[in-house]
């Protein structure tokens, strides 16, 4: 391209263009100077042009100033020396150092029990969708809720529903409570899964320090619940249990009552863990026959224990075992006073206050369940099996004088079965269920007497009226029964305020009767706007009888002796089938405000009932042809910071007309009068109530109080008449003192059973299937102290 470079070239021809336009320049103000005789001003020089810079480009060299202008003579003016500078490359200004941006260090990596825990609560919120009680109004109570009565966890699993709508008070011996009126009936489910009957009477097998919430679930139930039908149990184990630590208490009081509680749990690897363990011993184990204070020959010891292991296969598989026993004893107390009825061996003067009649009562149960969830499908199937025996032991004396045979009772029940639950979110609006239960059951009965009183087939009356004899005889039945249930559910959520809960359950039982039933079951739920629910709902149910309570008799046995019926038929105990309808609604009125209202009405065909007909504290199943069941429930709960209230009432009324099955266990003209009259069933108790309410300071003081009422069982002739009202308070402080650890406090508490020392009876002696009078507790005084661990 030549000898220099482009740089070179263009400074050059600024050089040259600079010379021009200072000559021009120059030739201007020396024409000026000849017209003017003032000075000239000195020219300033032009400013240095500067290229733009260049990246990489090389300067141009600088040119060698001009030779000077000789000067002209006759003093002309001389030209300016010119310098001509070659442009220079402009710095480039200084970027500004670039911020360094230190980053937060990385959270902390979750340890492996917080992986297991969260895990865990995934699965426990996918169980929910397999057991969801659409279409009903389910009364929740938390691990809080019952921390927060008098007793607190103390009190026993019946006196905390005892609390719940629609529950009301009985005796042990008819069976603790009863919901919405129904005998028994009732249902027990831990996480979902349920268990088989016993044939206890008395002892409960669960304890409440295993709960951590508590929902009754009653009306139109949807399809997935089956067999026992008037309320059901459903209790979640303790969520919070698992984090390796524990709780022991010591608690006492009025009645000789003492009784140790000690848990502890944990998480080992992907396995969590949780045991407790309880024993309870009392001079009041037994509801008193009498009004005294104190009763006469009635202690208690009570062993429980419970075991929860639950381990993660991986993120959507669960395997889960549950293990649960209960041991217990009683003496049967005696009510002073009575008047000899017979004089065997010539003994007459028997004094009522001295009997020792007994029962133990065993309970176990076994729960294996594997649960799966992903995508859309929950999944659990579980294997249960349960052992239950209850034993009564006479007075062998005592019984024949005062009822005539001495009826050494035993009872043993051996229950296994598989149940499987599954829901599938087939779309965003439907999510459908299906499963199945299959369970065999293993009964045996036995009535043996080694001593009953022989009566003369022609009079009636004892043979000997002076030194009456005694005879022997045994009744025992062993029967092996089945029972199948499967259903098939599509919940449908038709808008984001409207679901539909529409099914079919079918139910076989093969046991002393072979029966079976198709049962649909359809509920809507309704939310119009926030904090408002309208549920309705109708089912069809279908309730087999416990097998060990209806187990035959052989009437033969007894012919021409104490016992002999005055009516000789036992026809069998058959299933009962109802058609069930409910409907109600919940309000949140203000913050912290529920209100809810629920009514149902229930038609039944082969109503079933149990009674105590005899000495032996142990209950025996009949049937009603009809019956109907109805009434009305109100509730209220609220919470506000560390205060809480609730209130429930209830209306109800069962009747029911002529006895169809076991015959036998009334009395001729009783009889009579059922079969052309509805009747009352003696367990039919028009009001029934609770109420309570707790505060808690900031310092770890509680105070609370509940309450309850209601109008009276039925007794008397028939059921014709009712015992009066009652009413009992309970009052209870505990406070937390953090001797040892902020975290583990040690906590003292104080309780008053029946706070105003009201003496109420439960049971009168009289009515269908009731045999001895039963009163509420006088007032109790008891101690507490419990340390977390």
């Amino acid at each position: 391209m030549g000898l220099f470079s482009s740089s070179t070239r263009r400074g050059a021809l600024i050089s040259v263009s600079s010379l021009a336009l200072l000559a021009g320049m120059d030739a201007a103000v020396l024409a000026q100077s000849d017209n003017s005789s003032q000075p000239r001003p000195a020219a300033t020089p032009a400013p240095e042009a500067t290229p733009a810079p260049q990246q990489n480009a090389t300067p141009a060299p600088q040119s060698s100033p001009a030779p000077a202008a000789p000067q002209q003579a006759g003093g002309g003016n001389v030209l300016p020396e010119t310098r001509v500078v070659a442009p220079v490359e402009r710095a480039r200004p200084r970027k500004p150092p670039t911020p360094r941006v230190v980053a937060a260090p990385p959270p902390p990596a979750p340890t492996q029990a917080q992986v297991v825990t969260e895990q865990n609560q995934r699965l426990d919120a996918a169980r929910q969708t397999l057991y969801a009680p659409t279409g009903t109004s389910p009364y929740q109570m938390t691990q809080q809720n019952i921390e927060s009565l008098p007793q607190g966890e103390n009190t026993s699993l019946d006196r905390v529903l005892l609390q719940a709508p629609g529950v009301s008070q009985d005796s042990a011996a008819s069976g603790d409570f009863h919901i919405r009126n129904e005998h028994a009936n009732a249902q027990y489910r831990i996480n979902g899964i349920m268990l088989p009957d016993g044939v206890g009477a008395f002892g409960q097998i669960l304890d409440t320090g295993i709960v951590g919430s508590l929902a009754l679930i009653t009306g139109a139930l949807p399809a997935q619940y089956g067999l026992r039908t008037a309320g059901v149990v459903d209790i979640q184990t303790k969520a919070s249990a698992f984090d390796n630590s524990g709780k022991v208490s010591i608690y006492g009081g009025s009645h000789d009552t003492g009784t140790t509680y000690g848990e502890w749990g944990g998480t080992v690897g992907n396995t969590q863990y949780f045991v407790s363990g309880r024993y309870f011993g009392s001079n009041l184990g037994l509801e008193n026959p009498t009004p005294s204070v104190n009763a006469i020959h009635d202690h208690t010891d009570q062993e429980k224990g419970f075991l929860y292991l639950s381990t993660v296969i991986d993120p959507t598989m669960r395997l889960t075992w549950m293990s649960g026993v209960a041991n217990s004893t009683f003496q049967i107390p005696n009510n002073p006073g009575q008047t000899p009825a017979y004089a065997p061996f010539g003994i007459s003067n028997f004094n009522s206050a001295n009997l020792n009649e007994n029962q133990t009562e065993f309970n176990a149960f076994n729960v294996l369940a594997l649960q799966y969830s992903s995508n859309g499908l929950d999944l659990q199937t579980s294997y249960f099996n349960r052992i239950s025996t209850v034993h009564f032991v006479p007075d062998q004396i005592g019984d024949l004088v005062f009822n005539g045979v001495a009826s050494d009772v035993y009872r043993r029940s051996i229950t296994n079965g598989i149940q499987t639950d599954a829901s599938y979110r087939l779309t965003d609006a439907h999510t459908l269920h299906a499963g199945l239960t299959i369970s065999t059951e293993d009964a045996f009965v036995s009535n043996s007497s080694s001593a009953i009183l022989l009566f003369d087939p022609v009079t009636g009356l004892p043979t000997d009226p002076t030194d009456q004899p005694v005879t022997s005889f045994l009744d025992q039945s062993a029967k092996t029964g089945f029972l199948f249930g499967a259903y098939i559910a599509d919940e449908w959520k038709i808008t984001n305020q409207v679901t539909l809960n529409y099914g079919l359950r079918f139910d076989q039982m093969m046991q002393y009767t072979n029966a079976n039933q198709v049962s649909p079951r359809i509920s809507v739920t309704y939310t119009p706007w926030d904090g408002t629910v309208f549920h309705a709902g109708y089912a069809r149910y279908f309730t087999p009888p416990e097998l060990v309570l209806a187990a035959p008799v052989n009437l033969a046995l007894v012919q021409n002796t104490s016992q002999q019926p005055e009516v000789e038929l036992a026809d069998p105990v058959l299933p009962e089938r109802s058609h069930v309808f409910d409907v109600g609604v919940t309000q949140k009125l203000m913050k912290g405000l529920e209100v809810g209202v629920d009514g149902y009405y229930k038609i039944a065909q082969d109503l079933l009932d149990d009674g105590q007909f005899g000495a032996a504290y142990v209950l025996t199943a009949f049937n009603y042809a009809k019956g109907n069941n109805y009434g009305v429930e109100l509730t209220a709960k609220y919470t506000d910071g560390h205060f809480t209230a609730y209130n429930n009432f209830s209306y109800a009324r069962q009747i029911a007309t002529n006895v169809v099955s076991n015959q036998y266990l009334f009395g001729a003209d009783e009889l009579a009068y059922i079969a052309n009259n509805y009747v009352y069933t003696d367990h039919s108790q028009w009001i029934s109530g609770s109420a309570g309410a707790s505060y808690k300071w900031d310092e770890g003081t509680k105070l609370s109080m509940d309450l309850l009422y209601g109008s009276g069982l039925r007794d008397g002739f028939a059921n014709t008449t009712t015992v009066p009202w009652y009413s009992q308070v309970n009052l209870g402080i505990s406070h937390e003192f953090k001797w040892f650890n902020d975290q583990k406090p040690t906590t003292l508490r104080f309780d008053i059973v029946n706070l105003f020392d009201s003496t109420y009876i439960i049971r009168d002696g009289t009515g269908i299937g009731v045999f001895a009078p039963q009163y509420g507790p006088r007032r109790g005084f008891f101690f507490g102290i419990s340390q977390k661990l």
